[in-house]
């Protein structure tokens, strides 16, 4: 029996629509792989268009459906020119997964390369800054949950420039998340399990990657959760 063609983006309401950002690897693209087979039509926003392209040959065969966004995060102009779209197209927004990180090499705080840091500030602060008022309304719209995850490296030997802009990037979140626990949206905050990303893999290049969580289970873990909420 052949799957059933899956309603037209179109068709989906609001409570139903999921943006990724940071889709296009390791946990990002595993939950925009999950939440297109539990029946949510994705919004996968990455960088890397051959990520992309993979992630939606995967859901199509799924009998899923995605919306491919290749866009930089830290481009503030075409994030406003996101966040219109979506409201034109289908007034909110039921899931906002935020997986998009710039993970700088790791080195001595004596030692950082600025610009790495930069490009560490941009992304996993500044532009989660500029994400959050545009993203807000459309969660709301839609009684919506944003997801973000944390990775406490902060104050960790070689880390500066990750785990500093991490920190910063959850702090964030964390306020957001009690400024809005009475009114919405929901903002969740989880640390995940010990997977076998590319990003993992920069940081500790001789870890047994045998003994860690397939980014699949985890992503199947994340969603048991939203489910729950």
């Amino acid at each position: 029996m052949k799957n059933p063609t899956p309603p037209s983006p179109t068709a989906r309401t609001a409570a139903r629509i999921a943006l990724v950002t940071g889709a296009s690897r390791g946990l990002g693209f595993a939950l925009a792989e999950a939440l297109a087979a539990a029946g949510w039509h994705v919004l996968a926003v990455a960088r890397t268009v051959g990520g992309l392209e993979e992630l939606d040959d995967r859901i199509r065969a799924a009998g899923g459906s995605a919306t491919l966004a290749p866009m930089d995060i830290t481009d503030a102009e075409a994030m406003a020119h996101l966040a219109g779209s979506i409201a034109e197209r289908w007034g909110g927004l039921g899931l906002w997964v935020h997986a998009a990180i710039h993970a700088a090499p790791l080195a001595p705080a004596g030692h950082l390369d600025l610009k790495d840091f930069d490009k560490s500030a941009a992304c996993n602060i500044r532009a989660t800054a500029a994400l959050i008022p545009l993203i807000e309304p459309l969660l709301r719209a839609a009684d919506g949950t944003a997801l973000f995850f944390d990775d406490p490296r902060g104050g960790e030997k070689f880390f500066g420039s990750y785990g500093a802009s991490k920190a910063a990037q959850v702090a964030l979140a964390r306020t957001w998340q009690a400024e809005c626990a009475k009114i919405g949206p929901r903002v969740l905050i989880e640390t995940p399990s010990a997977m076998p990303t590319a990003t993992r893999g920069r940081f500790f290049p001789g870890e047994d990657r045998a003994t860690l969580r397939d980014p699949r289970d985890e992503a199947k873990r994340l969603l048991a959760l939203l489910q729950d909420c």
